[in-house]
């Protein structure tokens, strides 16, 4: 390995997986280029992901907390929205983190060239810059992290102002008054939560049996009857035949997988939602050894690295799941690897949060996958309905899963569904990446009144002493 202060690197893609690796191969002595579309790096997750749909999540936080306020006494009235505002505010939280990560990039002396890279060869990039410009970039190593792109659907494809993906509909430009979102996966639910505590009347339509394909069912639960209580309608085991523009929104035929009957309805506006796949075309890859399997990944060693040496690849272009905090992880063993450091991409646990309301946050083996695996295990559950915390929250809609090892107790995967699930599930992550069992976690000292107290709770339940949860001796 040359030294590190030597190595030309190249990252192409901005995005979180591709700056984290940029930011680090710097720290480290690197001399680094970043190639992305953007004028500063953040890619999807920053501009028209993560950072923005939490920003809405957070409004129809709030507009559905008021609302819930009036059982405890509190009316505020209807909220008066301002969309031109809200969008404003979106979009100044977006700014504010993009203008951050172009400083950082400044500070850190890489070079950003804002452009369209494609590999000329295995030590060759070509960026077509932002200008029209083009320049050739030579490298030692390269590393992708292009991310994914909107998947589609010949059947959900109409060019209307009407018709929405997770882009457009985080511009926010109206609030319709009916909206159909098309597939019941993450993304969707999220988007039609925050139409819905706007004031659209939402329905979901999904070709599977329940919402959220993959979570675990028990989680699942709380948040379909939820959803089923606020949303105007939720049709599972049904796709979207047709859609055709007509006066006054979309008219949608709809067909029921089970018995083939078709409904049709006009919804103001439609939001087609059914997931991403990677962006391996037009990179120039067929130049290079790097090999892409049948599913649309680059396939990559515990390293990171290619089928070419020169090459790495990380992030959604690199498998599932694709996770911005996967990506992340994946560029630091990408670049530890190439600076000769041993480091491998082994997680025990990577997690995944759902952030509607209540949200759903998991990590390591579900109970589908314990079962798929043969895995011997054991349940352990705390609802919420017994914490005193959720109580003063007036949320007992939640449950805290454990999923463990009968003979070693060993933490193998929790599951949590609640508010702030999200920020409770990095404790179940540590525990298994640190190999703690149910012991560890019930004589840890929570907190109390608090929610992280249903994950010692869910510990104790399995010793059959949990304070909360009366079970009788066998």
């Amino acid at each position: 390995m040359d030294n590190v202060n030597s190595i030309k690197l190249v990252v192409l893609g901005g995005g979180p997986g591709g700056y984290t690796a940029a930011f680090l191969a710097a720290d480290l002595g690197m001399q680094v280029t970043l190639v992305d579309l953007e004028k500063n790096p953040g890619g999807v997750c920053l501009y028209r992901g993560c950072i923005p749909s939490k920003a809405l999540l957070h409004v129809a936080k709030l507009i559905n907390e008021t609302k819930e306020a009036s059982n405890w006494g509190i009316d505020f009235g209807e909220p008066k929205i301002d969309v031109d505002k809200l969008r404003a505010w979106k979009d100044q939280v977006v700014g504010k983190l993009t203008s951050g990560t172009g400083q950082l990039a400044k500070q850190r002396k890489i070079n950003y060239v804002q452009g369209r890279g494609t590999f000329v060869n295995s030590s060759t990039l070509k960026v077509d810059k932002a200008d029209g410009t083009s320049e050739e970039i030579k490298f030692d190593k390269a590393i992708i992290a292009t991310g994914s792109v909107i998947n589609t659907f010949p059947s959900l494809q109409l060019s209307s102002k009407n018709v929405l993906n997770s882009t457009t509909a985080l511009e926010l430009q109206n609030i319709p008054a009916s909206l159909l979102v098309v597939g019941g996966g993450y993304i969707g639910l999220e988007l039609g939560s925050v139409y819905n505590a706007l004031g659209s009347k939402v329905s979901v339509v999904e070709m599977t049996d329940g919402l959220l394909p993959g979570a675990d069912r028990d989680l699942v639960m709380y948040l379909s009857k939820r959803l089923q209580s606020s949303f105007e309608k939720i049709t599972l085991n049904a796709k979207v035949l047709e859609m055709k523009e007509v006066s006054g929104g979309i008219n949608v035929k709809i067909e029921s997988i089970k018995d083939g009957v078709i409904t049709e309805q006009v919804y103001e506006k439609v939001l087609v939602s059914v997931g991403r796949k990677p962006v391996t075309a037009g990179l120039g890859l067929e130049n290079t050894n790097v090999k892409v399997n049948q599913r649309g990944w680059i396939t990559v060693n515990n390293q990171l690295k290619t089928d070419d040496p020169n090459i790495y690849a990380i992030g959604d272009i690199a498998g599932e799941p694709m996770l911005a905090h996967k990506a992340s992880h994946e560029g630091i063993v990408a670049v530890e690897a190439i600076a000769g450091h041993k480091d491998v991409f082994e997680p025990k646990a990577i997690p995944a949060v759902v952030f509607t309301d209540p949200e759903i946050a998991w990590a390591g083996l579900t109970e589908n996958q314990a079962k798929k695996e043969g895995r011997k295990f054991v349940l352990s559950k705390f609802p919420w309905a017994a914490s005193g915390r959720a109580m003063t929250l007036d949320r007992s809609d939640g449950v805290t899963k454990l999923i463990i090892d009968p003979d070693t107790e060993r933490i193998l995967g929790v599951g949590i569904c609640g508010p702030g699930a999200g920020e409770l599930i990095a404790e179940a992550v540590l525990a298994i990446e640190m190999g703690a069992n149910a012991t560890d976690l019930k004589l840890t000292i929570h907190p109390h009144p608090t929610l992280s107290e249903t994950i010692m709770e869910a510990a104790e339940v399995f010793f059959g002493q949990s304070t909360h949860v009366y079970r009788p001796k066998r």
